[in-house]
């Protein structure tokens, strides 16, 4: 199993997963923007170590495709589009997946 973490535009700092929409936008995800495969089917997702390596590996994802790497957090405007981008990217990814454990660990990160 797997899903995909794809780069909306940067003004808007949304992401998809599969495809998807994201919070009611009408724009889809561009043919050329990045994207991550994120693998899971290796993981048990009823067990809190599967779910927590899971939300591990789509923090990580999201970070890629958001741009978070590299990020200078003097600009402040930047950061905040970079981490709203990646906590929407982790939101919808944690909904996608449909996994009770997932979405405990994601709340209990927030």
């Amino acid at each position: 199993m797997t899903f995909k973490l794809n780069q909306f535009t940067r003004t808007s700092a949304a992401v998809a997963t599969l495809a998807c929409l994201l919070a009611g936008t009408a724009q889809a995800a561009s043919p050329a923007a990045p994207s991550v495969t994120v693998p899971y089917g290796d993981l048990n997702l009823a067990s809190e170590q599967g779910a927590s390596a899971l939300h591990a590996r789509v923090a990580y994802a999201a970070r890629q495709v958001c741009g978070g790497n590299g990020l200078d957090v003097r600009n402040l405007q930047a950061y905040a589009s970079e981490r709203a981008c990646e906590s929407q990217a982790i939101s919808r990814a944690v909904h996608d997946v449909h996994s009770p454990k997932l979405a405990a660990s994601f709340a209990a990160r927030r």
